[in-house]
């Protein structure tokens, strides 16, 4: 499986129409791209804990994950057009923003 990780801040001051029109544009892409398998978008989550949140350097407030089958629909969902949405408001709307792709197996865990 190939996971796409999207790791961004929107800028303080992107009013709520900009908001609102970036989580519709995530939502057409996780329906319309046929080589999605799994979206998922949230918020950071803060526990306090000492010693683990204070050594990330940067904060980033939101979190993508967009799981593929393979490279080939990664490849795809990067050019399609309702990826181009998404990147658009990005690149118009983040005060920052990483993303970076990885291949991921899973793992036995213990019930």
């Amino acid at each position: 499986m190939i996971a796409h990780v999207i790791l961004f801040t929107p800028r303080a001051e992107l009013p709520d129409a900009a908001r609102q029109d970036l989580l519709a544009d995530l939502a057409t892409a996780a329906a319309t791209i046929p080589s999605v398998r799994r979206f998922r978008v949230g918020a950071r989550v803060k526990h306090g804990l000492p010693g683990y949140e204070q050594v990330m350097a940067t904060n980033y407030a939101y979190a993508a994950i967009i799981e593929f089958d393979d490279l080939d629909g990664l490849k795809a969902y990067l050019a399609h057009p309702a990826h181009n949405a998404i990147g658009g408001h990005f690149t118009a709307s983040a005060e920052r923003s990483l993303a970076y792709d990885y291949v991921l197996d899973d793992l036995p865990v213990g019930r």
